[in-house]
């Protein structure tokens, strides 16, 4: 009968060692040895009727050995279920029996494996107090986006001269010496730029300008950082191009005259909205998005506490030496030691949140459902077409399709569930815990945003 004992080699760090009689397997070898002869392809004899003694005799060896193994997994999955033993990954197999498993000579065996236990660990949220950002919206932020809104909805003319910052220009790009002598075989790209988006001090070069005039301009100088890097991006070059020259021959000249503000426009903003009559109640919807947008940023910021107060204030103990062995050896492709050691650290900070979140996951009793996963598929098409699903009319039944579509799709199935799921358990955190109001401006929110990790 196999036996099993086990004994504690570290931190949370323990060897298994399954001793197997021969009885243990020998009956299971055996049972295998006739199944596979009854299925054996061996040519000269008819399926299922090749002698047993021959099968062991080609086959026998590997069936034996994967008899044994099959054995021992057993063994120590019963073992493990049994005694509770809460393990991470799989168990690493230590220096085991130097003995050959060897069919002809059956005997007993011996393999030590080394498990990983899962540290015990406790959550606690009723100290903790959230910090709940109120955002002020300013009069600054609803003339911006009323302004935005005008140009969307303007309409688009081409005036003869370059006359301000929101012209718009159509021009082509060609690489050219420091003097404005074209490059042979150099960059020609066309692009289109808003004056504005050029360096404030290279926009009066721009001034006056019309159609089939050409600006000679160096990268460095002509946009801030930012947007030198996007232009040179467009034009196939890095950051160490900026010294480059070109000749901007400009090819139109446009102009977005503004909407305005009129009932007009306003059921152009908010078709199917009546209630939007003046520049006053157009400004206090914006205003109300605006309010809208910042309160759910908020609560994701709530979230994001909720989060780094969790991992960062929650001990817990791993089995370190066993974890690097395992980074080491449990994946596809094998690491060195220097690599386990480099990942280590997020490693360990993503496995202590896949603990702590599984806890709360199952003292929250948070479950999804298959018809969650159903309702986020629809959700999504909903987003794709811009929310405008109405516009299908009554073919409910092309929704249903494309969820039905979607359910068959294990990786969507498997990242919908995972993100259901990690909605779901922080809606419920967040109810759990107390928050303080606090005024701050927009600026400085964005700057709490970058730490948005989670």
């Amino acid at each position: 009968m196999a036996t099993i004992t086990r004994e504690n080699i570290g931190l949370l760090n323990d060897k298994l060692t399954v001793t197997l009689t021969k009885d243990d397997y020998l009956k299971g070898f055996e049972t295998s040895l006739k199944k596979y002869a009854k299925t054996a392809n061996i040519p000269g004899f008819r399926k299922g009727m090749v002698p047993t003694g021959l099968v062991k005799k080609m086959y026998g060896q590997g069936v034996f050995s994967d008899e044994v193994l099959r054995k021992v997994e057993q063994e120590m999955n019963a073992y493990m279920a049994k005694e509770q033993i809460d393990i991470f990954a799989q168990p690493l197999p230590l220096e085991n029996d130097a003995r050959v498993l060897d069919m002809n000579n059956p005997i007993d065996y011996v393999f030590s494996f080394e498990i990983g236990l899962k540290p015990n660990f406790d959550v606690d949220l009723s100290k903790f107090t959230a910090t709940k950002y109120v955002v002020t919206v300013t009069d600054e932020m609803i003339n911006d986006e009323v302004a935005r809104l005008q140009t969307r909805f303007g309409k688009m003319t081409e005036p003869e001269t370059v006359t301000n910052e929101d012209n718009v220009l159509n021009v082509t790009f060609t690489e050219a010496d420091a003097k404005g002598n074209p490059i042979e075989n150099g960059i020609t790209k066309d692009n289109s730029v808003l004056v504005k988006y050029f360096a404030e001090k290279f926009r009066k070069n721009l001034m006056d300008k019309k159609k089939d005039d050409v600006v000679l301009l160096q990268i460095k100088k002509a946009f801030e950082d930012k947007e030198a890097e996007t232009i040179l991006a467009d034009l196939g070059l890095t950051k160490d191009d900026s010294d480059k020259y070109f000749n901007l021959l400009i090819t139109k000249v446009g102009l977005v005259e503004k909407a305005e503000l009129n009932e007009e426009l306003f059921v152009q903003i908010y078709p199917g909205n009546d209630q939007i009559k003046t520049e006053a109640d157009l400004r206090n919807e914006i205003k109300a998005e605006i309010e809208k947008y910042y309160a759910q940023s908020a609560r994701n910021q709530i979230q994001d506490q909720i989060y780094h107060f969790l991992v960062d204030h929650i001990n817990m103990e791993f089995p370190e030496s066993f974890l690097k062995r395992w980074l080491q050896n449990g994946g596809e492709k094998p690491k060195t030691a220097e690599e386990a050691e480099a990942e280590f650290p997020s490693f360990v900070k993503q496995l202590k949140w896949t603990l702590i979140s599984s806890k709360l996951t199952q003292d929250n009793k948070i479950e999804v459902l298959p018809e969650d996963i159903r309702n986020f598929a629809k959700m999504q098409l909903f987003s794709y077409m811009g929310n405008q699903l109405g516009a299908l009319g009554d073919n409910q039944q092309w929704v249903d399709d494309y969820a039905n579509r979607m359910m068959q799709d294990k990786k969507f199935v498997e990242d919908s569930y995972h993100r259901i799921n990690a909605e779901k358990l922080f809606d419920a955190l967040e109810s759990q815990v107390k928050a303080k109001d606090e005024t701050i401006s927009a600026d400085d929110f964005a700057k709490k945003l970058e730490h948005h990790h989670h």
